[in-house]
């Protein structure tokens, strides 16, 4: 099929772009960047939006800075960006391991880290990196500026904070700590398919304990988010078996699981359990 008709406009500042949105958001218009969910959507016909505002000329969207402790990633940064790291040690080693489960190669080239946090599919693994280290999305709008914490963001299956006038400039990420570990897995049927369960784990190791642990669930309910139960079970604790069984069983108990056609919602709760641990594993150096 092919999309309805549709006026693609192209701003060239990000005051270009809030203008039209101003405009033509009342009117069903859209944002385009990678346009990989966007587009098959509306070949499709689920979508039909009247308007598009294409971002991709906007140059001051296509940087990935650091600033102190933060990573801030323009809203046209491709996934690719990602397949070597963009920061030093474990934070760029952890985004470049990340990178390689979304989707396919071609995908990963053309689709944005920020389109994939506005778009909020669940199963989105930046959506869960954002939730796990407490990112920041920046909102601009004709009406200013907002900082939105990951928490606020999301609202469950494809649905945010974001107002239709508002467009993510940018995600602030914070930079994982010195000596801090990380571990991530997720579970799909085939590669490339959409996660049905993932998880993501920070830490560091203190005195031969877990300290400061964030653990992180995606794909198995509404929408991503820290489990707190399995961190009390990580926070200062030996890095062992017995606490990683510990934190998997806490996370599995701790969730409200979604149910679809690919799983029913004990299904779900299983993988929980096994992915927390597969990535607690994972994450000893």
């Amino acid at each position: 099929m092919k999309p309805a008709p549709f006026v693609r406009h192209v701003p060239a500042t990000v005051g270009g772009a809030t203008d039209m949105l101003a405009e033509f958001g009342p009117q069903d218009g859209r944002i385009l960047a990678g346009g990989q969910s966007l587009v098959p959507i509306m070949a499709f016909r689920m979508a039909r939006p009247a308007h598009l505002i294409d971002i991709n000329g906007v140059a001051e969207l296509a940087r990935v800075s650091r600033i102190d402790n933060t990573l801030s990633i323009g809203a046209t940064v491709r996934h690719a960006a990602f397949h070597r790291p963009v920061a030093d040690a474990e934070m760029g080693r952890m985004l470049s391991t990340v990178v390689r489960h979304i989707a396919h190669y071609p995908i990963r080239t053309r689709g944005t880290f920020c389109g994939s946090i506005a778009h909020a599919d669940p199963a989105s693994e930046w959506c869960l990196v954002a939730s796990t280290l407490g990112a920041e999305m920046v909102a601009r709008s004709k009406r200013g500026q907002r900082v939105i914490a990951a928490e606020d963001f999301f609202e469950g299956i494809m649905s945010t904070a974001l107002a239709e006038d508002e467009l993510l400039t940018e995600v602030r990420l914070p930079i994982l700590p010195s000596q801090a570990h990380f571990g991530f897995y997720e579970f799909n049927r085939r590669a490339g398919d959409f996660a049905i369960a993932m998880a993501l784990v920070t830490y560091r190791v203190t005195d031969g304990v877990i300290a400061e642990p964030r653990v992180g669930l995606g794909g198995a309910e509404a929408r991503p988010r820290r489990i707190p139960e399995a961190e009390a079970a990580l926070k200062g604790r030996p890095l062992e078996a017995k606490t990683f069984q510990a934190a998997a069983e806490a996370a599995a108990q701790a969730i409200d699981p979604i149910e679809d056609i690919q799983a029913d919602a004990e299904y779900r709760r299983e993988l929980v359990r096994a992915v927390t641990r597969r990535a607690l594993e994972r994450s000893v150096p």
